[in-house]
This record gives C-alpha cells, structure tokens and sequence, in this order.
C-alpha cells in the first residue's frame, strides 16, 4: 500500500494537462464558468420543481405520492447513476461524460415541459436525472484537472457555492416562472442554460481521464445499489398507504437489507467495484458521506412541506412564497462564500459542527410555526436554516473529495452528490410518511370535533391527500360557513404535521452535528483504497 502527498488540503496535486496554455481552451476560470453552468441546472432542478409542485399537482391531479415521485423520481435516478457516472468519466473523459450529460439533461428537461400526464412527467425526471448523474462528477474531475493544486481549494469552494447558490435559488425562480409563466417553464429553462453550457464546453474543456481508469464496469454492484436504494425508497413512500407493519412494506425492507448485504459482500469480491469499500477506512470520508446524507434529509425533505404551506395554507401566489423564502436562499448565497474562507482557515470540522448545530436549531424552530405565523418569524427560521446548511454545502465536497485516492476522483465526486441526492429522497419520503400518518391519525377526530358532517371512510381517505398537501377538501357549492371550518380543521392538521416533520428533521440535525465532529481536511491517503480490495 502507498500513500499520497497532501497538497493545500485537497486530495492531491492533480496530474498537469500539460505547459500552461494559450487562449480559451483549458484555461482554469473559464473551465469553472463553463462547468458551472452545467452544474447550476441540476442543482437548480432539485429545488426549483418545489414550488411548482402545487402547480403541476393541480393541473395534473396528482396526489400526494405524485408528487413525491416527481422529486423522488429525479432525485433517486441521480443517487443511483452518480457513482456510476463518475467512473465513466475516468475512464473515457470527463469532457466528454460532460457534454453528453447537458444535451441528455436539457432535451429531457424540454420533453417534461411537454408531458401532459403525471407518470410521463415522472419518466421524463428518471431519464433527466440519469444525464444530470453524468455532468456532476465530471465537472469536479475536470476542475481537479485544470487548476493546479494551490488554487485548487478556492476552485472546489466556488463549485460548492454554485451548487448551494442554485439549490437555494430554486424556489425564487420557479415561484416567477410559475406565476408568470406556467409550470412547464420551470423545466423550459434548462435548454438555453444547457446550449449555453454545451457552447461553451466544446471551446473550452480539455478531455481529462484517471491514469489507473477503470477497465470494466461492476454490473452486478449496479444493479444491487441501484435495487437496494429503490426498495428503501419505495418502502417509505408506501408505507402511508400500506402502514410500517403490513407485509407488503416489511418485503421492500427487507429486499433493501438483502440488496445492500449482498452488495457489500460482492464489491470485496470484484476486481474492479462500483465503489471500493476500503475508501471507507478514512472515519473522515465516511463521516463526511454520513454528513451530507444527514443535511439534505433536514434540507429537502422540510422544503418540500414549506412550499405548501406558504401557497395552500397561507394564500401566498408562486411569487410571494418564493420571497418569503428568500432569507433562506440569501443566507445560503451569502455565506457560502464566507464559509470557504473560513474552512479553508481552520479546516471543516468546527465550521461543520456549528453549521448543523445552527441548521437543528433552525428547524425546531420551523416545527413551532403555524396557521398565523408572521412573515418575520418565519424569516427568522428561514434565515438561520440558509445560515446552517451553506458551510455543509462547501465543507462537505472537500472532506469527501480531498479524503479520497486521486485515482478515485471520479467515484469521489459522485459519492459527494450522490449522498446529498440519496439524503434528500430519503428526507423527502420519510418526512412524507410522516405526514400522511400524522394526518390520517388526527383529521377524523379534529373533523368530528369540528361538527362537520360525517363523511364514509372511502370520503375520509380522499380529504387525507388533499390535507396531506394543504388543500381543505371542500366541493363546490358548500356554503361559506361550512368552507371556513373545513379550511380551519385541514390547515391545522397538515401544520400539526408539519410540525412533527420538521421536528424529526430536527433531530436528524443534530445527530449530523456529532458526525460533523470526526470530519478533517483531505489527508488523502491511498491505503485500503488501492484496487478495491479489503
């Protein structure tokens, strides 16, 4: 076993391209400009369809699990292939695994924008999230290879604020396309962003692939990870309708037991695994992984309940519940930055440790929000929320990334995204079924108590959905007074469950800060990685 130099805190000097080059190719700048382009839309994408979600519900008639699967779809695609998709890079080019992942993410973008029905809307996200998985580790890897190793932090902390930018800046734009526009817009807006990206990369990027590049992909590891993420997903999700103790939800649970243990088993065994598991002897790679997991579960998953809360219980058009948002995105945009600085100062771990200690904080104070709250309260929790979560957005990639063997960048990189996408589908399924069994324990005693008129349990299940979403299940002609308790019982039943949401998201905050205490600055030794082996 061998160990690597440690150069400026990151995982090691990357190999040079070749004497410093003349004009736009290569140049180092203009390569994190051109990547970050390709990275803003898909860091955009995860956050943007939020606030049209009540939208898209809407016009298509889709339920609650719609919904979750218009997020859960694209964001578990993405989970499943980015660590795939980092090896590809290493072995043919991060250039071209770029490039292909722009195109293939903007015309999959377009065709959303084009369905007309939920489960065309769902299959398009899968398909865009497959070419997203293909860009995000490619533009790490190229960025790795175009700058030399003393800038090469202050690069990874831009990257990381581009990504923190774009995700918090998600809600904001998708609330004026939405009013504006239309919902389909949201995803229209990738094909100018990603023609732009494409331009620019074919002028500007170098091809760049791993020396020790892989010579054959881990089918059976893929298909295992990828079996084992979708039955955990799939599980949760199900679980509001099937219940945690029906059989059905047991077999999902226990097919995810068996994918991950088999999958663990075979990647010692192959000689070239999907992810070789001796990357995880560094407790600092493995608590950064752990870490990212942990954020975006709190993140996405309590996003996805705020954005029916300003619109369906407070009145609030696309727009305005974009802005009342805007603590959070302006804080994430702000510090990111400033927490950079500092990491690169003093190293991740303190930063990290009070970043998630902020970020709990933060959402126990969001699960004490109700039906009246004021906007200046809720822009307090907000804004402590974008304070906490940015240092994770770039501290993260850094302990990850600078923890892992040079010749792994690829899966490195994909690790990195790949936990923060895992985190939030995860986040946004537990927090889900949360909800719903919330929701479905309480709305039949607040309707009863209300005095409102007895309804067949078929009835009952149907007004769950919409509470479940913020909707007050009221038919048309129901005179005023009878809309007013049925609003009144809904909206303080899905708040009750969006409260217990964000309080278990609360506590997720805070086991993250204890997992943010083992985290160090990239010492990237090579020892246990090697070819794979344990």
């Amino acid at each position: 076993m061998t160990s690597s130099t440690t150069v400026a805190g990151t995982a090691a000097e990357p190999p040079p391209i070749s004497d410093p080059r003349k004009g736009l190719r290569g140049h180092p700048w203009l390569t994190l400009l051109t990547v970050g382009f390709g990275v803003a839309m898909v860091a955009l994408d995860s956050t943007i369809v939020a606030i049209a979600n009540p939208a898209i519900a809407e016009d298509l008639g889709a339920s609650l699990a719609d919904a979750q699967w218009i997020t859960n779809g694209y964001l578990l695609a993405l989970a499943v292939a980015l660590i795939t998709a980092g090896k590809l890079g290493d072995r043919f080019g991060h250039r071209q695994t770029f490039l292909i992942g722009v195109v293939g993410f903007a015309l999959s973008s377009t065709a959303i924008g084009f369905s007309s029905t939920v489960p065309l809307v769902v299959s398009f996200r899968v398909i865009q999230g497959l070419f997203g998985a293909l860009l995000m580790p490619a533009a790490l890897g190229l960025l790795r290879a175009t700058f030399p190793a003393e800038k090469l932090n202050m690069a990874i902390g831009i990257w990381g604020m581009v990504i923190g930018a774009s995700t918090a800046g998600g809600p904001i734009v998708g609330g004026l396309l939405v009013e504006h526009v239309n919902w389909q817009s949201v995803f229209f807006i990738n094909l100018p962003v990603g023609l732009l990206a494409l331009v620019l990369g074919l002028f500007i990027l170098v091809d760049h692939r791993a020396e020790k590049a892989p010579k054959s992909f881990d089918i059976p590891g893929i298909l295992l990870l990828s079996g084992g993420m979708f039955c955990l997903i799939w599980a949760v999700i199900k679980s509001s309708e099937w219940s945690w103790g029906d059989p059905k939800t047991l077999l999902f649970l226990g097919l995810t037991v068996v994918c991950f243990a088999v999958f663990a088993f075979w990647e010692t065994r192959t000689p070239e695994p999907l992810i070789p598991l001796g990357m995880f002897r560094s407790v600092p790679l493995s608590a950064g992984t752990v870490l990212m997991v942990l954020m975006a579960f709190g993140f996405m998953g309590g996003l996805f309940f705020v954005t029916f809360y300003l619109q369906n219980v407070h009145g609030m058009s696309p727009v305005k519940s974009g802005l009342h948002l805007l603590p959070l995105t302006g804080m994430m945009i702000v510090s990111s930055p400033v927490a950079g600085a500092v990491i690169t100062k003093v190293g991740p771990r303190i930063p990290l440790v009070v970043a998630m200690s902020l970020t709990a904080v933060a959402l126990f104070g969001a699960s004490t929000m109700d039906v009246d709250t004021s906007t200046l309260e809720m822009s307090l929790w907000f804004g402590l929320l974008g304070l906490g979560l940015a240092p994770v957005m770039v501290g993260a990639t850094e302990v990850i990334v600078g923890n892992a063997p040079i010749e792994l960048s690829g899966v490195a990189g994909g690790l990195q995204q790949a936990s923060m996408q895992v985190g939030g589908s995860i986040g946004t399924a537990v927090l889900g079924a949360v909800m719903a069994a919330k929701v479905d324990d309480e709305l039949p005693g607040k309707w009863a108590g209300a005095k409102l008129p007895p309804v067949t349990g078929e009835q009952m299940s149907k007004a769950s959905e919409a509470v479940e979403v913020g909707r007050a299940p009221i038919a048309k002609g129901t005179p005023p007074e009878l809309a007013g308790k049925i609003t009144s019982v809904a909206h303080d039943t899905f708040v009750s469950g969006m409260s217990t949401a964000f309080m278990v998201a609360g506590v997720i905050s805070v086991i993250a800060a204890v997992v943010a205490g083992f985290t160090k600055r990239g010492a990237n030794a090579e020892a246990g990685a090697g070819a794979g082996h344990i």
